[in-house]
């Protein structure tokens, strides 16, 4: 089976066509090596994939005809127990960093006190609220 199509069926990618894209990015690796989209995949083949910031190594256990449910997707790989302590690291930094929250957009006050600081930062300007003209 097509290693692109693999990754679809073992759904590791939404579609088809991120999965070709992946694997043309350079972003799949089977047993070590950059491979093209239309490369064959068998059982016992390793493949490392780059998901985002996330870094998978999968055993491929078996292929199936068609797209199949997520629960019998499962069956048709093995994840190595280095990648699943390296992502649940990933997932632990992303979830202590938490989202950032910048105040939501400036108001028209908070835009122009902004642009005058940048511009006497510069020497523009002078600041008019210290009665410089």
């Amino acid at each position: 089976m097509r290693v692109d199509k693999w990754l679809w069926t073992a759904r590791l990618f939404k579609t088809r066509g991120l999965a070709a894209e992946a694997v043309k990015g350079g972003r799949v690796h089977v047993n070590g090596v950059a491979v093209k989209p239309s490369r064959e995949v068998a059982a016992g083949d390793e493949l490392e994939l780059t998901i985002g910031p996330v870094r998978r190594t999968v055993i491929v256990r078996g292929t199936a005809g068609r797209r199949v449910s997520a629960a019998q997707a499962t069956t048709l790989y093995v994840e190595t127990e280095v990648s699943v302590a390296e992502r649940e690291r990933q997932a632990e930094l992303l979830r202590l960093g938490g989202p950032v929250d910048l105040g939501g957009r400036p108001t028209k006050r908070d835009r122009r006190r902004f642009d005058l600081g940048r511009r006497s930062a510069l020497g523009d300007i002078a600041d008019p609220r210290n009665g410089d003209p």
